[in-house]
């Protein structure tokens, strides 16, 4: 391809990425969040992730060294602090989306004159890379939309009422944790029980209307509650 090709090409791929993870992660994911941090940090990875992805298919890397990238990217996310299930949901969903935009191919040859091809832009690939975009968006729209799925999240507390984290008094704790808490719990499970100070760990499963309320746990280390017992 010409040089006016490849950078019309990487301008295309580029902007139509940056629109379709504009609108999954400012107009789907932030309302229901409010987590501005992770917004910067999606728009930036999903950017970075389809010039790398764009470059590397420029040239015959192979399916291992690929691979290898990946494996370093997840060895930096476990080297960093915990992120929350539905943010690491959004991370895969716009890598996955920068990978369709930065690697399927957008141009097809035309004809060869003197040895050289001439390149087109392919109207097929290109409603390709549309359609997965746009199915994208309308599946996390309906799932963020549907009133039918429960949104579910957790919280650990440091309880001070061990008397009753008795099974036979798991009506008793519910009632308090929702009195105290303003939460009606579904499940309880019981961590640490420190008899000397009368308090326990547990950690309180419930419904919610807010997302906020599925990642504000990362606050707490899962390295503080060792679940031992199910009531």
């Amino acid at each position: 391809m010409s040089t006016a090709q490849s950078l019309t090409e990487l301008a295309l791929r580029f902007f139509l990425n940056l629109l379709s993870c504009w609108v999954i992660v400012r107009l789907l994911y932030y309302p229901k969040s409010r987590r501005r941090d992770y917004v910067f940090t999606f728009v930036t990875f999903s950017s970075a992730m389809l010039l790398l992805l764009y470059a590397m298919g420029r040239v015959d890397v192979g399916v291992g060294l690929t691979l290898g990238l990946f494996a370093i990217f997840g060895v930096i996310r476990y080297r960093t602090e915990t992120v929350p299930i539905r943010e690491m949901t959004y991370l895969f969903v716009i890598i996955a989306i920068a990978a369709v935009n930065g690697l399927t191919p957008l141009y097809i040859v035309a004809g060869v004159s003197d040895n050289t091809p001439h390149y087109v832009l392919g109207t097929g690939d290109l409603l390709l890379i549309l359609a997965a975009n746009a199915l994208s968006i309308i599946l996390i729209w309906v799932l963020e939309s549907s009133s039918s799925l429960k949104r579910s999240a957790s919280k650990i507390i440091l309880y001070d009422r061990i008397d009753l984290i008795v099974p036979e008094r798991k009506d008793e704790l519910f009632k308090d944790i929702e009195e105290r808490c303003g939460i009606k719990p579904d499940d309880i499970t019981i961590g640490n029980i420190d008899f000397l100070k009368d308090s326990a760990y547990i950690k309180v499963y419930y419904n919610t209307e807010s997302s906020s309320d599925t990642t504000i746990d990362s606050i707490v280390r899962n390295k503080q509650f060792i679940e031992n017992q199910s009531l």
